[in-house]
């Protein structure tokens, strides 16, 4: 496994980054460790993770996700690149939620509980927050960064203008700036190619995306018709969100044409997708996840391998209509 660099920042992270939304509901513990376990040993020491995990969770198992890796952190903390994030409900309360300094302060020292840790090494916003001025967000998140709570800071789910903002107001205030971006991307959605990762190359931010092989589309093993049960598009209040993204005729229509195009380079089609995504010269490093330690191995191996010019341009024929949206053709 490689190593790369976070942006513009002198951190080296691995170049596949371990996701653990599925922890805690889709995955119980053992399970989980056991993912752990088989990603470390693959040479993944990049972790990410968010105070409001597990995927398709509520109020009553917030923070169970957080809990489970800090558990299985304990004698190995030096040994891992810790990521999580903040925003959601973290109880009934409007101010228990959100990007404001009182939610912030209170949500840094929840995690950092749950980790069972001093420090979080990328602590991020889980998306934007039109209640709170960016200028106080940023400047709690420079506040961690001196204290020593946060070692680098980031956002996901944020629009490119978002993020220039931001970039620029830290800036402006000379305070810690985002040193990565989270979004989604994979070859089903295309969009943030034409202003975020030309934003994020330009300036300098690391790119960890999410969804690679989206949400289990890019597997090839779901068929159109009822959702797959005990898979994301069924999981308690994230299904309706997974369906959304991906479970249309369209999405099916070209996970059918992806086939035979893995299939002649001999390539599993997750291993296909995950290197379509390390082979965007903006992107750090992918997040992958699992549900069972072995599901990890088709994605792994996409560290190792590269696409040739002629099969990405073919991949990117095929799906370029997903840069300007999910239907657009």
């Amino acid at each position: 496994m490689e190593y790369v660099r976070l942006g513009r920042t002198g951190l080296q992270v691995s170049q596949l980054c371990l996701g653990t939304m599925t922890f805690g509901l889709q995955c119980d513990e053992p399970t989980s460790v056991a993912i752990m376990d088989h990603a470390t040993e693959a040479g993944i020491t990049f972790f990410d993770t968010a105070d409001a995990y597990p995927l398709g969770g509520d109020l009553q198992t917030v923070g169970r996700t957080e809990e489970i890796v800090g558990r299985w952190l304990k004698g190995r903390r030096d040994e891992v690149v810790i990521a999580t994030k903040f925003r959601g409900a973290m109880g009934p309360l409007p101010f228990q939620q959100g990007n404001s300094r009182r939610h912030i302060m209170d949500a840094v020292d929840g995690s950092l509980r749950r980790l069972q840790t001093d420090y979080i090494d990328l602590y991020q916003l889980h998306g934007y927050d039109t209640q709170t001025p960016i200028d106080e967000t940023l400047s709690t998140l420079d506040d961690l960064v001196h204290s020593g709570k946060v070692r680098y800071t980031g956002c996901s789910n944020f629009l490119a203008y978002q993020v220039a903002r931001a970039v620029g107001r830290s800036e402006t205030l000379g305070i810690a700036r985002f040193d990565s971006v989270q979004p989604r991307y994979n070859l089903l959605f295309r969009q943030i190619e034409r202003e975020l990762l030309p934003l994020c190359a330009e300036d300098g931010i690391g790119v960890i995306p999410y969804n690679p092989i989206a949400g289990g589309m890019l597997s090839g093993k779901h068929r159109a018709g009822a959702p797959t049960e005990g898979t994301r598009f069924t999981l308690g209040n994230a299904a309706g969100n997974y369906q959304g993204r991906y479970w249309h005729d369209a999405a099916f229509d070209s996970v059918q044409q992806l086939r035979p195009i893995a299939a002649e380079a001999g390539l599993p089609l997750v291993t296909l997708a995950v290197a379509w995504v390390l082979a965007h010269p903006a992107i750090t490093a992918p997040i992958i996840g699992a549900s069972r330690p072995e599901q990890l191995d088709d994605s792994v191996r996409a560290a190792d391998t590269v696409l040739p010019a002629n099969l990405l341009e073919t991949l990117d024929e095929l799906t370029r209509h997903y840069r300007y949206g999910d239907a657009a053709r």
